[in-house]
């Protein structure tokens, strides 16, 4: 029996993934004018629409229906026949006040430390399965996508793709856990009308694939399923309704290691659904990169309003060089894991989202919490 292990990604066209980037672009917007801004902002789109709600308080001022063209049109959605494009698609806004209840559990005072936005477990993985510390099938689903947008965008190399793309990668593994070889690729890509599915995919094993996966992973007996039904015209928000916040798994580990619950885009920092699974991440990262274990994965848990986190645990599968206890008991000596610790450490109320809500939030080295800075203190510590 194979040891298999399959992670997917969506493409920056996905209609989920358009409802993250608009949410995000509104978060970032008003960060510019505003690093204070309390923003929680949802995204819906579908067929000719793009519904804009949530609360904030700020003192920005932002052109929220320029902004949700602006950034349609980036991804891609330019064409009548997507039914779904930046000029003629209808913006719906009904944004309103955040609530004085959560802002006065949330708000740093002399008399009180910044509290978390939201109670929650988060949780940050990494192991040395990969050059980024992150799982082979979630980075190698991650790069098919954001290559086939390059050669969408950059290239006349495929004129037929249009912005909505899936894949999925799945691993054999041996059986002390390493990446053995890659088993099977899925791809389906949004096209025109007048390709037929041979040419995709001859093109896509052509001029994708091989860039991406490394060939002594291939054999043979690879399975490559590019558009499996057949056909796949019809797509974006036309094809299916998309939602801010629905793709968590996509966003974090492809299933590896745990996840809490709670989404990312359109939430400021003082959430620590975003602001701590990025500590998570960036601690976990730091101690598999610290030669402490081949694998670890972070949970940190949240109170609303109460600024130090109420647990840590720590999980390294047994490949950690030191007990998971004892690793648990310094990262609160070595990491500040308040939410106002974690917002100065990576400088997190400036305009840095929008790039973090297609292709993964983690396993890129321009973000902060990617950086190899606490690998000493750590060990040091220990």
């Amino acid at each position: 029996m194979k040891n298999l292990f399959t992670s997917e990604s969506v493409s920056e066209g996905h209609p989920d993934k358009v409802s993250d980037q608009i949410s995000d672009a509104i978060l970032d917007a008003m960060l510019a004018e505003d690093s204070e801004s309390r923003v929680a902002v949802e995204t819906l789109v579908t067929t000719g629409l793009a519904v804009i709600s949530g609360e904030v308080r700020t003192e920005a001022y932002v052109e929220v229906q320029d902004l949700v063209r602006e950034v349609i049109r980036d991804i891609g959605y330019t064409k009548n026949s997507y039914r779904f494009d930046a000029d003629s698609c209808g913006v719906l806004t009904t944004i309103h006040q955040q609530s004085p209840d959560i802002a006065q559990g949330v708000d740093e005072d002399s008399n009180k430390a910044m509290g978390a936005g939201d109670q929650g477990m988060m949780f940050g993985y990494a192991s040395k399965e990969t050059d980024s510390y992150m799982p082979m099938t979630l980075q190698y689903a991650h790069d098919l996508l954001r290559e086939l947008a390059r050669i969408r965008k950059k290239t006349d190399t495929m004129p037929y793709l249009a912005p909505d793309s899936k894949s999925q990668v799945t691993v054999e593994y041996d059986e002390n856990g390493k990446p053995k070889r890659v088993d099977t690729i899925v791809i389906s890509t949004q096209h025109d009308e007048d390709v037929e599915q041979a040419q995709i995919k001859s093109d896509l094993e052509k001029h994708l694939i091989p860039t991406v996966i490394k060939p002594e992973l291939m054999d043979d007996k690879t399975i490559i399923h590019v558009n499996p039904t057949g056909k796949f015209v019809v797509g974006g928000p036309h094809g299916d309704t998309g939602l801010t916040g629905r793709k968590i798994i996509v966003d974090t580990y492809g299933g590896r290691g745990g996840h809490g619950g709670g989404a990312f885009s359109g939430k400021d920092p003082s959430k620590v659904d975003r602001s701590a699974a990025y500590a998570a991440r960036h601690i976990a990262k730091n101690i598999v990169a610290a030669d402490l274990a081949d694998e670890c994965l972070v949970q940190l848990a949240y109170a609303i309003g109460i600024a130090e986190p109420v647990s840590i645990n720590v999980n390294t599968y047994g490949t950690g060089k030191v007990n998971d206890i004892a690793l648990a008991d310094k990262i609160a000596s070595v990491f500040d894991c308040t939410p106002a610790g974690i917002i100065k450490r990576f400088d997190l109320k400036r305009p840095i989202y929008r790039k973090t809500a297609a292709y993964g939030h983690f396993g890129r080295d321009e973000f902060p919490w990617e950086k190899l800075d606490y690998t000493h203190k750590i060990q040091n510590a220990l």
